[in-house]
C-alpha cells in the first residue's frame, strides 16, 4: 500500500514511546519531530504538517498523558485521533437528489488520473445502491475515450449515451439529460475531458457544462502518485470550477500516498473513493478512521470483512463448511478457495488489511512470490482430471509424473502441493467454524496454504 513506508516510520517511532516508563515533555518533542520527517517524507503538505504535529503536542504533553500509567499508548492514541480529523472525521457519501429527482454528477480530472475509468466505477456503484445511472461520453478530444467508456459501461451493466467526437461537451451534456428524462435515468455522470495540464479552455468547459446543465456533484478525480501536485490540482480545480469532493487513484501502488492526508486539509472538501487496482470493482469508499489505522499499522479489519461480504459467495462457502466437516473437501474445492481469494484483490489485498501487516512486519514474506506460488498451484490442478481433482487418494507416482509435466514444474513441486493440501485438510477438519459451521459468520473463507 502507498502508506507502507510511513507506517513503518511511525511504528519505530512509537515502539521507542512505548518502552519508556514515563514520558518527559522532551520525549514527546523528539518522537513528533520524528513523526513530522516521516509525514514531510510521505509528500504530506508542509503546512499540514506543521498545524498536525502542533495539535499533537499541545495534547500530548498535557498533564493527564504526561502523567498517565501508559503515556506513549496515550501519545499513539492522541496521533490518531489526529490523523483522523485531518483527513475529515466522517465518511461522506455522494450526495443524491432525493427520491426518484435526477442527479447529475459531472466529473473533471487531469488525463492520465483514471478519470474514465473511475467514472464507470462510480456508475457501478450507484446500480448496486438501486439507481439507474446513464454514463456521458463529453471528452471529445480523445477518441478512446469514448471507446473506453463504452467497454467499461458494458462491463457494469450501464448504459453510455455518446454524440462522437463532433459535437460540444455542453451539447452532449443537454442532450444527455433529454435522454435520462424520456429512459428513467436518475443519475447522469459526465465524463468530461482531461488534459495534460490545468490551462483555461478546460474550465471555461467545465463552467460552461454548469451554466447550462444543473450539475449537482462536481466530483474531481487525483492520482495520488502525483504526490503534492495532486493537491495543487484540487485546490485550483476547487477555486476555479468549485468541487464537491475527490477521488483518489492507485493509492495500492508504490506511492507516499501524502495528497490522501493532505487534500481534506488544503481544499475543505472531503475525499469520497479511493482507488485500489485496476479492476471495476477496486473502488473503496474511504473512511477517515479506517484509513488512519491502516497507517499506524493498526489493519483495516472492518473493509476486510465488507470485502468478505462483498465477494463470497455464501452458499459456495456453506457447502465447503459443510464438505470439510465430512471430510469431503478436495482439488475442486482447493481450487475455489484461491478464486475467492482473487476476486477479494489475492493475497497482498487481504494482508493490507490485517492488523500489523505493514512493512516491518512483513520483510520475511514477499507478497509477489506468495501469488507466484498460488498461480503455480492453480497450474497443478487445472493438469489433473476432473476425478483426480476429487479423488486426491488416487494420485500415484504416474499421475504425479504426468501432472507435473503439464504444469511445466518437477515432480518435488506437485509432491509438496498435495502435503500442503493434506495438512490444510486436516487443520481445516479441526476448525469446523473456519468456513461457516457453528459460529454463522465466524470466518467464511481459508487462505489455501
Amino acid at each position: 500500500m502507498a502508506f507502507d513506508s510511513l507506517t513503518e516510520k511511525l511504528q519505530n517511532v512509537f515502539k521507542n514511546l512505548r518502552s519508556k516508563g514515563r514520558l518527559t515533555e522532551e520525549d514527546v518533542k523528539l518522537a513528533l519531530r520524528e513523526v513530522k520527517m516521516a509525514l514531510l517524507e510521505a509528500d504530506v503538505n508542509f503546512k499540514v504538517v506543521k498545524g498536525f504535529v502542533k495539535d499533537v503536542q499541545e495534547r500530548a504533553v498535557g498533564q493527564d498523558v504526561m502523567n498517565g500509567l501508559n503515556p506513549g499508548q496515550m501519545v499513539i492514541k492522541i496521533v490518531n485521533e489526529e490523523l483522523i480529523r485531518l483527513m475529515g472525521s466522517e465518511t461522506t457519501e455522494i450526495q443524491l437528489q432525493p427520491g426518484q429527482a435526477t442527479t447529475v454528477i459531472m466529473m473533471a480530472g487531469l488525463q492520465g488520473a483514471g478519470k474514465t475509468t473511475t467514472t464507470a466505477k462510480i456508475a457501478g456503484k450507484l446500480k448496486l445502491k438501486g439507481k439507474k445511472p446513464l454514463l456521458v461520453a463529453c471528452d471529445v478530444y480523445r477518441p478512446a475515450a469514448i471507446k473506453q467508456l463504452q467497454v467499461n459501461g458494458e462491463k457494469q451493466g450501464v448504459e453510455v449515451f455518446s454524440m462522437g467526437e463532433n459535437h460540444k461537451p455542453v451539447n452532449i451534456a443537454k442532450a444527455a439529460m433529454e435522454h435520462a428524462a424520456k429512459n428513467g435515468n436518475n443519475v447522469v455522470i459526465l465524463d468530461t475531458a482531461g488534459r495534460l495540464h490545468i490551462d483555461e479552455e478546460m474550465m471555461e468547459e467545465l463552467q460552461e457544462i454548469k451554466e447550462h446543465v444543473e450539475v449537482h456533484q462536481t466530483i474531481l478525480v487525483v492520482d495520488a502518485m502525483t504526490g503534492q501536485d495532486a493537491v495543487n490540482v484540487a485546490n485550483d480545480f476547487n477555486q476555479k470550477i468549485g468541487i464537491d469532493g475527490v477521488i483518489v487513484t492507485k493509492l495500492d501502488g508504490d506511492t507516499r500516498g501524502g495528497a490522501a492526508l493532505s487534500i481534506r486539509a488544503v481544499t475543505g472538501k472531503p475525499i469520497l473513493y479511493v482507488g485500489m487496482g485496476e479492476k471495476l470493482s477496486d473502488l473503496e469508499q474511504f473512511y477517515p478512521d479506517r484509513m488512519a489505522s491502516r497507517i499506524l499499522g493498526m489493519g483495516d479489519v472492518l473493509s476486510l470483512i465488507e470485502k468478505v461480504g462483498e465477494d463470497i459467495d455464501e452458499d459456495k462457502a456453506r457447502e465447503m463448511g459443510k464438505k470439510i466437516k465430512k471430510a469431503q473437501f478436495d482439488f475442486e474445492d482447493y481450487l475455489e478457495s484461491m478464486n475467492q481469494m482473487k476476486k477479494m484483490g489475492g493475497l497482498s489485498s487481504i494482508l493490507s488489511m490485517m492488523p500489523g501487516m505493514n512493512m516491518a512486519q512483513m520483510k520475511g514474506f514477499d507478497s509477489e512470490e506468495g501469488e507466484k506460488k498460488m498461480a503455480q498451484m492453480e497450474a497443478i490442478i487445472y493438469s489433473m482430471t476432473v476425478k483426480e481433482r476429487r479423488n486426491p487418494e488416487i494420485l500415484n507416482p504416474s499421475r504425479k509424473h504426468r501432472i507435473a509435466k503439464g504444469a511445466g514444474v518437477d515432480i518435488s513441486e506437485v509432491n509438496r502441493m498435495i502435503k500442503q493440501f493434506e495438512q490444510s485438510k486436516k487443520m481445516m477438519k479441526q476448525l469446523p467454524n473456519l468456513m461457516g459451521g457453528k459460529g454463522g459468520k465466524k470466518g467464511r473463507f481459508k487462505l489455501p496454504f
